[in-house]
């Protein structure tokens, strides 16, 4: 992997609206407004580890789409990259689960300025120029054709300058078809080198495998060895979560090494959930930064593992915790004593 350089997200920066606590839509007189989205929340947190950070995306030239970009400057994200154009920003609407009635997300993103942008408004060999890591989500493509599209041609720019490739396959039934979904993501594949969010269902539905195994550790195993032959990824990782409640899980990670043809199991923690959006987000960015600094495969999905379980701890969409932070969790201090 190329470990050297920036790293570059694309994808959509989205408009998040709240109601107050555990308020229902229907009870709200008031929304909370953040800014997130997923290939963003992995810039911000990357840049809050220590790396050199630049999100790309189209946002509208008003003052919404500008204080967009301000959120994103905030964090030391670089925002030169930013094409300006189109009507409106994506928006989506969060009402927070509480006990055993679980979270619920309406999206509002038809006709959003990225939804709407042209290949043609993207040099992606300029852009990528100097790059270590490329990420982009399969939330992406599935805003237009043209999204897809424009997707593409970064992928196939940065396998082409050699740049590491990053895919979250974070798969929306409420975007697009199942068969869409395939189609394309299967499409971009070849050009990725770490694979993530893949779980069986992601394998069986878009991949086309069915895992096999007899615990889920082999079957996981099992299916990103082949998914490695057959596309060349060098790594895949997921999280998996056990839901006691919407207040409280459990969450750990899977990680499998090509080179070594070995998987790799985090520690299992037990949460207590403040804000439970962004944590696949938050697991992306730690793997990433754990292994843009040189870790082992073990130690990599044990950094994005704690990585994920503190943001469940804060409101919002992106994980705003330090590298130390994230380590302290990971070599075992869990207690939530106070720091002096």
């Amino acid at each position: 992997m190329n470990n050297n350089g920036k790293v570059v997200a694309f994808g959509e920066l989205m408009l998040r609206l709240t109601p107050p606590g555990a308020e229902r839509f229907v009870q709200a007189d008031r929304f909370e407004a953040v800014y997130g989205g997923g290939e963003a929340n992995v810039a911000v947190s990357c840049s809050n580890f220590g790396l050199d950070t630049e999100f790309v995306t189209r946002l509208p030239a008003h003052e919404i789409g500008q204080a967009a970009v301000n959120e994103l400057r905030r964090y030391g994200v670089g925002t030169g990259w930013i094409r300006r154009g189109g009507d409106r920003i994506g928006l989506y609407y969060h009402e927070k689960g509480a006990s055993q009635r679980p979270s619920k997300v309406i999206y509002d993103r038809a006709g959003s300025a990225l939804a709407e942008a042209e290949p043609s408004e993207f040099d992606w060999e300029k852009i990528l120029d100097g790059a270590g890591w490329f990420h982009f989500s399969g939330i992406t493509p599935a805003l237009s054709d043209n999204a897809a599209q424009i997707v593409l041609e970064a992928a196939k720019a940065a396998k082409k300058l050699g740049v590491t490739v990053s895919m979250d396959i974070n798969y929306r039934k409420n975007l697009w078809s199942l068969e869409k979904a395939s189609g394309i993501l299967t499409g971009l594949a070849p050009y990725v080198d770490v694979c993530l969010g893949i779980g069986e269902a992601e394998a069986r539905n878009v991949f086309g495998l069915e895992p096999q195994g007899e615990t889920a550790v082999e079957r996981f195993a099992n299916f990103s060895r082949e998914l490695a032959k057959k596309y060349g990824f060098k790594t895949t990782a997921v999280t998996f979560r056990e839901a006691i409640s919407a207040n409280d899980n459990k969450i750990s990670g899977l990680i499998y090494d090509a080179a070594t043809d070995s998987c790799h199991a985090s520690r299992k923690y037990d949460m207590h959930i403040v804000d439970r959006v962004g944590g696949g987000d938050a697991f992306a960015s730690g793997l990433i930064y754990a292994l843009i600094t040189g870790r082992d495969p073990g130690e990599a999905v044990e950094y994005a593992a704690a990585a994920s379980c503190l943001k469940h701890t804060i409101e919002g969409d992106v994980n705003l915790v330090s590298a130390e932070e994230v380590e302290t969790l990971a070599h075992g201090d869990g207690s939530g004593s106070i720091r002096r």
